[in-house]
């Protein structure tokens, strides 16, 4: 399974490299795909690194003004004119998508694509990887959202909400009928 993770390519406290290490170790021992925005630095790296060592494959969409910082090495490297490109191109590569701690590019990355699945535009499974409560305000939003009827659909068939990267793949894979 291809499965496209949106992240941040910043540096970040263990609290939130380790798991991320654990489950990105997680989709490479099981034979996955990384589908990611192709950059060798930060908490991007960080998966990158536990997917491949763990002998899964990479497939990076870079940008042309990141193009700098994008990993050498991997198995396909695309190269987006600009960013509403490069979500076009990471959401046509996955089957499905998890969303990790970012700042306002994955928060966008994330959003855009929860719009797009509320349209019917895919149907890709959307895992919303809650590593140590980052997104607890993000998730009591989305509830509230649709508490007060403000999605169209019910907020669990837009997102799942995992607390780690074993329910997070659990999720994946049994949407995807693998387990």
């Amino acid at each position: 399974m291809n499965i496209c993770v949106f992240l941040s390519a910043a540096d970040l406290d263990e609290r939130y490299t380790v798991p991320a290490r654990e489950f990105a170790r997680l989709l490479g021992k099981a034979g996955h795909t990384l589908v990611w925005g192709g950059s060798d630095a930060g908490l991007m790296k960080v998966v990158a690194d536990g997917v491949q060592e763990a002998g899964g494959r990479l497939v990076g969409v870079s940008v042309e003004f990141l193009s700098h910082k994008a990993r050498p090495g991997v198995d396909e490297m695309v190269v987006a004119k600009d960013l509403a490109e490069r979500k076009a191109l990471l959401l046509a590569k996955a089957d499905a998508i998890v969303i990790m701690v970012g700042g306002t590019g994955t928060l966008d990355e994330a959003t855009e694509i929860l719009e797009l699945k509320k349209h019917g535009l895919h149907g890709k499974p959307v895992v919303l990887l809650n590593t140590a409560g980052f997104y607890d305000g993000l998730k009591e939003q989305f509830r509230r959202m649709d508490a007060e009827g403000f999605l169209p659909v019910p907020l669990t068939d837009l997102v799942f909400f995992a607390e780690d990267g074993v329910a997070a793949l659990a999720y994946l894979e049994e949407s995807a009928g693998i387990r």
